[in-house]
């Protein structure tokens, strides 16, 4: 039985079938389908080529439009929206003023909410959370009991997952590797831009014998190497003046993490890592 209440409007070639139920001030338009046990609510909009169905939830004044799919026992609510190619669905949950879109997927029991965003073909999985202003975009992957929140951004190919946790204004990239806290480190404010600094573990490819590491700053990034050899010459920019100073406070983030970017190439790189990165590489290609 589909059940719509009067206050639901139902319009254009849009669908509502099987035991779905659109009610309160809930609409659903264009060529929208919502199916099955799904449940429609409160102010929500359901529109485009959007699908909505299992014993999914849209509530509150969340949006789901364009080909995006909600499926499963997920629940988007709040401001929520979900647009694009987006897929949310298992038991994952979309709430606040959060974002999913472009060809991002979200699923398992992960959360995001509050201002966050879930970009590209990025995937957000497992028991993972991505909340504050945090942004997740690229080809990278969020799983596991990992958290990313403040005003992180994490993107690339970076992998974020286990225990590990992206916070601040900490910036991951490249082909990071984050298993636990201590696989990341933020310093700030950092130089004449008063920046925040990431160094991060980091996967330097098939033919690496050990775990690198990355360096972000600001538009900066490179090895913790590069970026002594870049402040110890003239291309940083500063004035006579100034170089004193900020040359010291950078060599106090590398003086705090040289014994971390040492700790993490005394880890194992093993061939199970070399074998998960090669699956990783060959998703990333098939995606673009």
């Amino acid at each position: 039985m589909t059940t719509t209440e009067t206050t639901t409007e139902v319009f254009g070639d849009a669908w509502v079938s099987g035991d779905a139920w659109v009610s309160g001030d809930a609409e659903v338009s264009g060529d929208a389908r919502v199916a099955d046990r799904a449940w429609v609510y409160g102010d929500a909009y359901v529109f485009g080529d959007a699908r909505v169905y299992g014993d999914a939830r849209v509530s509150g004044n969340a949006r789901v439009y364009g080909d995006a799919r909600v499926y499963g026992d997920a629940w988007v609510s709040g401001d929520a929206w979900v647009y694009g190619d987006a897929w949310v669905y298992g038991d994952a949950q979309v709430s606040g003023d959060a974002q999913v879109y472009g060809d991002a997927y979200v699923f398992g029991d992960a959360r995001v909410f509050e201002d966050a965003r879930v970009a590209d073909r990025a995937r957000v999985y497992g028991d993972a959370y991505v909340f504050g202003d945090a942004e997740v975009s690229g080809d990278a992957r969020v799983s596991g009991n990992a958290q990313v929140y403040g005003d992180a951004y994490v993107y690339g190919d970076a992998q974020v997952s286990g225990s590990a946790w992206v916070s601040g204004d900490a910036q991951v990239s490249g082909s990071a590797d984050l298993r636990q806290r201590r696989h990341v480190l933020t310093v700030g404010p950092v130089g004449s831009k008063g920046r925040t600094v990431t160094i991060h573990r980091h996967y330097d490819g098939p033919e690496s014998t050990h775990w690198g590491n990355l360096v972000n700053a600001g538009c900066w990034s490179g090895t913790l190497d590069a970026l002594a050899a870049r402040i110890a010459g003239e291309e940083h920019g500063w004035s006579d003046e100034d170089t004193g100073r900020y040359r010291a406070d950078y060599e106090a983030v590398m003086f705090l993490a040289r014994p971390r970017v040492a700790e993490w190439a005394a880890e194992p790189l093993t061939a199970e890592d070399h074998a998960r990165w090669a699956v990783v590489d060959e998703l990333v290609e098939e995606e673009e």
